[in-house]
């Protein structure tokens, strides 16, 4: 989706991706510049989740050291 930039320097958000983000008159947004040079567009207030993973992180508890993983491995327990 491609828009044009006004002379102020401002552009017209497309419908669609204010749709898919929530965003009415009024709300603020922000802009996050990638280290690819992508500029990602963000309503503010909204959960930014970097890596989905990162939720499940550290949740299992402590486990097994390797050694008796190793152990269990092997058949020797």
């Amino acid at each position: 989706m491609a828009t044009t930039v006004t002379r102020k320097g401002q552009v017209t958000i497309p419908k669609v991706v204010r749709d898919k983000l929530g965003i009415k008159p009024g709300n603020a947004v922000d802009f996050r510049m990638e280290p690819d040079g992508k500029v990602v567009l963000l309503k503010v207030g909204a959960e930014v989740v970097k890596n989905p993973l990162d939720k499940w992180r550290g949740i299992a508890g402590p486990g097994p050291s390797t050694d008796e993983i190793m152990e269990m491995t092997r058949g020797e327990s």
